[in-house]
């Protein structure tokens, strides 16, 4: 059904009734019913208005579309309705992870599947509500070795369900202030900390309290206390109170060459009743950035600091990230960046410091490389330059090629998530380096593809024989990732 009103609302305009080919008298009435839900859709002030009870938390390129099916039902502006199905296929080679010893180093190709539905009411009103589910699951995912976990399969679950107060014009001030309560997910920054994951198959959310104040564009704060929820793979998540996360984080956008970002967090997980594994983290950073604009220079600087224990040992570690970015007035517009990130690692895995950087609750692949089945390089135990180059040849068009180099900050210390590590730190730290090539194609805000590809040149650290004994055959060679996907919204 989704299928079928979104061809027909996204096709042309019906044919001339004079032609040899005009439709059956129903198949025009269709036609001509789809083309005015279309126009009404993209007329309507769901849109462009009525912000969605979730704008405020969450990028708006994620959550704004034309709702044609509340269009077509004749849903009253203070309404919200909205149906999202994203189908993806993605394959890779020579697999690298400890935990994929079992598949004996097959190809794993799997197909992803992620559909979701939100219901709001309140349009503009102070008082909003909104439920958006969300179920997520992979197929051909069943040989031993296939990746498989909470960040791939999560089916049939609550993503939000919170209500808001919004109040304008605050102490008359001009200043603007909301207040969630109950399930949410958060964009927070640039959101290497916190964020609603957009590529990967599954998404975190948090239970709790949200509160910002604002004055238009020029500055915000949010301060927060969550409990961050426990995805399971099939039954419903929950929330653990054991698990608690908090933070503040202000935003100041006075000088558009100099944007400062401010921000303190706070997590205290002791959900497991091993205490080796518990985590006690205060995160303290900031982010420096000027936008990008053609004929000009941007940059962007951002640091994080970690203080605190993990299980019984003392835990001191430090994130720095560096952008610097030309946009050329060119046909094409293109945009050359030059990356660096580093992210500390644990130099003697023996002692009674813990220094591997924890990236929380952050989204990657806009920065690193595709997650989901894929995602070998996180923001732990990691040294890495780069660059990347952005054209946009048509409208609703963006290409991209990026080449990064990839090395461990630390020989000792694990590698990601992968679970290799070599103590004696005699594999050196050399991962590699990769091409990264993406294309994106929006026909509009309902319909998207997306296409991408890695090769994945490994480095001398995985030629050692510590590191080769931990991984399935093959795991050594080169690795290529394919994936092409599609999502529609209605």
């Amino acid at each position: 059904m989704i299928w079928a009103i979104t061809g027909l609302a996204l096709a042309e305009e019906p044919p001339d009734r004079t032609s040899s080919h005009t439709p059956t008298g129903l198949a025009s009435n269709l036609l001509e019913a789809v083309s005015t839900i279309k126009q009404r859709a993209e007329a309507q002030t769901g849109t462009n208005s009525i912000e969605l009870a979730d704008a405020i938390l969450n990028r708006r390129q994620e959550i704004e579309w034309n709702r044609y099916l509340k269009t077509a039902l004749h849903l009253p502006d203070w309404t919200d309705l909205g149906l999202e199905q994203r189908t993806r296929l993605e394959s890779y080679d020579h697999p690298w992870r400890a935990s994929q010893a079992i598949g004996n180093g097959q190809t794993d190709t799997q197909i992803l599947l992620r559909s979701r539905v939100r219901f709001g009411l309140g349009g503009n009103g102070p008082v909003r509500f909104l439920f958006e589910g969300q179920d997520s699951r992979s197929f051909l995912n069943g040989d031993p070795g296939d990746f498989r976990d909470t960040t791939t399969v999560d089916e049939f679950d609550i993503l939000q369900l919170f209500g808001s107060l919004t109040l304008n014009n605050v102490f008359r001030e001009g200043l603007r202030t909301d207040v969630h309560f109950g399930r949410m997910t958060m964009d927070v920054g640039k959101r290497r900390l916190i964020g609603r994951n957009a590529f990967r198959n599954t998404v975190n959310s948090f239970d709790g309290f949200h509160w910002q104040i604002s004055q238009g564009k020029t500055w915000r704060f949010r301060a927060f206390l969550l409990e961050p929820v426990v995805r399971d793979d099939v039954r419903l998540d929950t929330q653990n109170d054991k698990s608690l996360f908090w933070g503040t984080y202000f935003e100041s956008h006075h000088f558009p060459w100099f944007q400062i970002d401010a921000y303190y967090l706070g997590l205290n997980d002791r959900r497991v009743a091993n205490v080796t594994n518990h985590r006690t983290y205060s995160t303290f950073g900031g982010r420096l950035y000027k936008d990008p604009k053609p004929r000009e220079l941007d940059y962007e600087i951002e640091s994080s600091w970690q203080i605190g224990t993990s299980g019984l040992i003392d835990h001191f570690a430090h994130f720095h990230h560096l952008d610097l970015g030309y946009t050329f007035k060119l046909p094409w517009t293109p945009r050359l960046v030059f990356h660096y990130d580093y992210a500390s690692g644990d130099r003697r895995p023996d002692d009674s410091q813990d220094e591997g950087f924890d990236t929380l609750f952050g989204s990657r692949r806009f920065e690193y490389e595709p997650t989901s089945l894929w995602g070998p390089f996180s923001r732990t135990n990691l040294n890495s330059p780069g660059w990347r180059l952005i054209v946009t040849p048509a409208p609703g068009w963006i290409l991209q090629v990026k080449h990064r180099v990839w090395y461990l900050a630390q020989s000792r210390d694990f590698f990601g998530s992968s679970g290799l590590r070599d103590p004696t730190g005699n594999a050196g730290t050399s991962l590699g380096h990769d091409v990264d090539l993406q294309a994106q194609w929006a026909l509009n805000a309902n319909l998207d593809f997306d296409v991408g590809y890695v090769h994945w040149f490994k480095g001398s650290y995985f030629d050692s024989p510590a590191i080769i004994a931990q991984m399935p055959p093959g795991g050594s060679k080169d690795s290529d990732y394919f994936y092409v996907s599609m999502r529609v919204r209605i």
